[in-house]
């Protein structure tokens, strides 16, 4: 397999997380159990706000509060995104976002005279892992998003960042495997910080179907991911696995060898967000969006399902410009957020571990494929 390269350059951050990015925290809220397996995550931003965007691509999205965010009115400033867990149910985790920022004194004034009310801007993306732990109605509700609020504004700056099963990824899935939450970052030369959150809940797949090598995997800066070619007996003996009709049980769209997934199994959708300390305007800050849908179709194939409602926010956070980066930073920052959403995906399904549920055994690429993990470091 010939792997591309990142961009020339492309070293990540201290935690190689969307975190590296001044002023972004992230907290997880995560239930396991009693019929539950789903979260929240929260992308927290700072007190005064910050400009997002938006960029829904897919047949299946659910979210909430993305129209203020149109760039025909200008855009917008949010101060928390949310990811969640739980469809259209789960979009109930952002009334616990807005009521926790509220009672923090973050968000927009409503009344000049009364500075009291205010009204915070908290755009939302939800999957769907509705019954994956076993019952229907186990999802998100607005005190996930509180608690997950609360854990990213308890968290320090320039925190890592929990991967895999957590948050927003606790019950997600891909095409074969199991699926989760992941994270990846850039610092461009001159300091720019890029970074990326991905929730990899794919209808479509994440592997080579020739090699059992995650497609993005070459985008990855040097020793990023220590992963070995499978051979050709592990690779056969996973695609034999994932082949087994018992693994129908679990209702999710997986292969049949040959043929793909097939569209009539059910929902999915990757929602993440990316993030840049670089000043853009709301266009700049749109088509950073777009870039990150972008290394969303590097990373997966197929992409962009009628079953998919693929969603990536982006933010514009600025920090300090020391002067050293180019004139027009925008083609790098573009870049660099393609490939780090890419890299968030990877790292969401090596991160990932396997789960029991009440309808079979999700195995994640570790189980699957150990021989090519060995050198990746323990969980």
């Amino acid at each position: 397999m010939t792997r591309r390269s990142s961009p020339a350059g492309t070293v990540p951050g201290p935690h190689n997380a969307i975190t590296d990015v001044p002023g972004v925290r992230i907290g997880h809220d995560t239930r396991v159990g009693e019929g539950f397996l789903t979260g929240t995550t929260v992308v927290l931003l700072p007190p005064s706000g910050a400009p997002t965007a938006v960029e829904v691509i897919g047949g299946g999205p659910a979210t909430r509060d993305t129209a203020a965010l149109d760039l025909r009115a200008g855009g917008a400033s949010a101060h928390a995104v949310v990811l969640t867990g739980g469809s259209a149910y789960g979009l109930a985790a952002a009334a616990g976002v807005l009521e926790w920022l509220a009672a923090d004194g973050r968000g927009a004034q409503v009344v000049a005279a009364q500075p009291g009310l205010l009204l915070p801007l908290v755009p939302t993306a939800a999957l769907y892992d509705l019954g994956r732990g076993g019952e229907f109605g186990a999802r998100p509700d607005a005190a996930f998003g509180r608690r997950a609020a609360q854990a990213a504004a308890d968290s320090p700056a320039f925190a890592p960042v929990a991967q895999g099963c957590v948050g927003a990824g606790t019950g997600a899935v891909t095409a074969e495997l199991k699926g989760g939450v992941g994270t990846a970052s850039a610092v461009l030369p001159g300091g720019t910080v890029v970074g990326a959150l991905a929730a990899v809940n794919a209808h479509g797949s994440t592997l080579d179907p020739v090699t059992g090598l995650p497609y993005a995997l070459g985008l990855g800066a040097a020793g990023e991911f220590p992963l070995a070619t499978p051979s050709a007996a592990e690779h056969t003996a996973a695609q034999r696995r994932l082949a087994e009709p018992g693994r129908a049980r679990t209702g999710l769209a997986l292969p049949v060898p040959g043929t793909g997934p097939d569209p009539a199994l059910g929902p999915n959708t990757v929602i993440g967000a990316v993030a840049t300390d670089a000043p853009l305007d709301a266009a700049a800050v749109h088509r950073l969006a777009a870039a990150g849908q972008r290394g969303m179709a590097r990373a997966i194939s197929p992409v962009h399902s009628r079953t998919d409602g693929d969603t990536v926010f982006a933010v514009s956070v600025p920090g300090s410009d020391d002067g050293g980066g180019p004139a027009d930073p925008l083609p790098a920052v573009l870049a660099a957020a393609e490939c780090a959403f890419a890299r968030a995906i990877v790292h969401a399904v090596l991160q990932a571990e396997s789960v029991v549920t009440p309808f079979g055994r999700i195995a994640a690429y570790r189980e699957l494929y150990p021989g090519a993990c060995a050198a990746l470091p323990l969980k």
